[in-house]
């Protein structure tokens, strides 16, 4: 059985950065723990190669060690490395199938089968031509490119031969310079694969977008990561960035979100030389008090503004499934949810005791809805080129025809804003039912929303990063139309996939998009991102509840909401938000 040792203490960032003063470089050689032992068991290395579909055509080498403490019948643990030929080479200066064999047979670290993965390279078709190189493309990108080769190619074929755990608390993954970075973003991407981190001289640079990871880690939920970094105070400064200072970048905001973070702090440059010397002591840490699980932090970092609005200890709770596609949350001013499941014709009614009904069947397919100060549910029906309005016993009237829409907002005395895709435009339905056209310009004009004191209507596009902000005129008409609202966008795309949206009683705008729920403050800025409570996408959003703290969005065939420490606004209330901290 596996069992914790005294481990000495590094050097070290973990409650208070610092920096190493000294006149000169440190000398940094490689332990005990990295040379061959006497009478201790030696794992094997077996070579493979492999052609991808991830990235087209590209093919690599990769090797598995296997410790001589495998037990077929026992899943072991796993860690993967970038990089693979230098950190499998018994020579170098990583040494990993060494210094395994001496921390697994100390019983330092758990049976842990390694699996070490080469850059790929894209093979020319004639003599004289030169190789594609794919590493920077697929270390320094962020998203989860790189993560589906890992997972959906080179470990599903490990698994045909070797019992290794699925369990994310089992498994680690590592890398140096670029390799540390796509190492972190393979655990951030996906945190039930992967639960450790170690990053050596990791490159949280400009190369492909990656300075962008300390501003998203103050932003984002945390999540069940235990963190490693290590850097030299003489790494790399160029047109990309400064090495040093994009790891102390790291190393502030992990502490500011809570993680379970070291930073390990040198005078070496961007080289394997310091990183390799405490590599023994790296997985020592990272697989400290090993069984026992790593959780996201609950509590946060001492500043952690997320958690001003999210409850860590109330995660999304799944209320409906099993529907075809799921759209348009809208409440009603009791608190009960509507929602539509597009494809069936369907629109369903979820009690604030989280009862699910059908309200109203062979509706058509209705994407948006939205409750009106006079209780009726309005609904944009496109597929009948309708706009209409339901009584709470299913009653229908029809306050548009011939029009394309895909989302609503209804104003309290009545007026009807709506987007329409097809004409990128915004559409009005005044009270006395005139329809008109009140802004043209926008490339996919997606979710839709008025402030809580109706001064304002927000408007997405989910083609985009902006939310554009108009203000209201008396006539229904809009005015002063800027892109206000700056999302985040993912890495494979410029798109946001913004779609719905809602806003709390503090004027706090939420936006459903491909990284979760973006937030964002008054003056328009990103604040806080919520994590999506499955893969995939979310198309709608919509406070509810009795006392409009718990948070629905839809979600393919799903419905989930979750409590909050924010609120949102009743259908008919009229609330003028408080001044914004500029």
């Amino acid at each position: 059985m596996w069992r914790q040792n005294h481990v000495r203490i590094l050097p070290l960032i973990c409650l208070t950065l610092f920096a190493v003063a000294s006149s000169g470089a440190e000398e940094y050689a490689l332990g005990p723990d990295s040379q061959r032992q006497a009478g201790v068991p030696e794992g094997t290395v077996t070579k493979y190669s492999w052609t991808s579909k991830v990235f087209p055509g590209t093919v690599r080498d990769y090797w598995v060690y296997v410790p001589a403490e495998y037990d077929q019948s026992t899943p072991a643990c796993l860690m993967v490395f970038q990089d693979g030929s230098g950190f499998v080479n018994e020579k170098g200066s990583w040494r990993v199938p060494v210094v395994f064999d001496n921390l697994i047979h100390k019983h330092e670290m758990p049976v842990t089968i390694g699996v070490f993965i080469d850059p790929g390279v894209l093979p020319v078709k004639e003599p004289g031509q030169r190789e594609r190189y794919n590493r920077s493309l697929e270390y320094d990108g962020l998203g989860s490119r790189y993560a589906h080769l890992v997972l959906d190619e080179i470990l599903p074929e490990v698994a045909k031969h070797y019992n290794v755990s699925t369990d994310p608390n089992d498994r680690a993954i590592a890398g140096s310079s670029s390799g540390g970075i796509a190492a972190f973003t393979v655990a951030w991407s996906h945190p039930e694969a992967f639960h450790r981190v170690l990053s050596f001289i990791g490159s949280y640079t400009d190369l492909r977008g990656g300075d962008i990871y300390p501003a998203l880690i103050r932003k984002s939920e945390p999540k069940p990561l235990r963190v490693f970094l290590q850097d030299g105070d003489h790494d790399l400064n160029i047109y990309a960035g400064n090495w040093y200072l994009g790891n102390q970048g790291m190393a502030s905001a992990l502490k500011y979100a809570g993680y379970d973070v070291k930073f390990v702090v040198g005078t070496e440059g961007h080289n394997a030389k310091q990183g390799g010397a405490i590599l023994p002591e790296a997985l020592r840490w990272s697989w400290r008090d090993y069984p026992r699980k790593i959780v996201a932090s609950t509590a946060g970092g001492d500043r952690m503004f997320v958690t001003e609005i999210s409850d860590p200890d109330n995660p999304w709770q799944k209320i409906a499934q099993g529907h075809q596609f799921t759209d348009g949350p809208a409440v009603d001013r009791s608190g009960d949810v509507y929602y539509t499941d597009v494809p069936a014709g369907k629109i369903y009614k979820i009690s604030t005791a989280g009862k699910v009904s059908v309200f109203k069947d062979h509706a058509g397919q209705v994407t948006g809805l939205m409750f009106g100060a006079d209780g009726r549910l309005y609904a944009c029906e496109d597929s009948r080129r309708e706009i209409v309005s339901y009584g709470l016993d299913g009653s229908e009237q029809i306050l548009a025809k011939g029009v394309h829409s895909n989302d609503l907002a209804v104003s309290k005395n009545g007026g009807v804003y709506f987007t329409n895709i097809a004409d990128h435009s915004i559409g009005y339905i005044s009270p006395k039912g005139e329809t008109r056209v009140v802004y043209r310009g926008i490339e996919f004009p997606n979710g839709i929303v008025l402030s809580p004191d109706e001064s304002l209507l927000a408007v997405d596009d989910s083609k985009g990063r902006w939310v554009w902000s108009f203000q209201v005129e008396p006539d229904g008409s809009l005015s002063n139309g800027e892109p206000f609202y700056r999302l985040e966008t993912p890495d494979e795309s410029s798109a946001t996939g913004a779609d719905g949206m809602t806003f709390d009683s503090l004027g706090y705008l939420y936006v459903t998009t491909k990284l979760g729920v973006q937030i964002c403050d008054q003056p328009g800025r990103v604040v806080a991102i919520l994590s999506k409570p499955q893969p995939g996408s979310l198309s709608n959003i919509s406070f509810g509840s009795p006392n409009m703290d718990y948070l629905y969005v839809t979600s393919g065939d799903k419905v989930y909401r979750r409590r909050l420490r924010r609120t949102g606004v009743r259908p008919g209330d009229l609330i003028m938000p408080p001044k914004p901290q500029l």
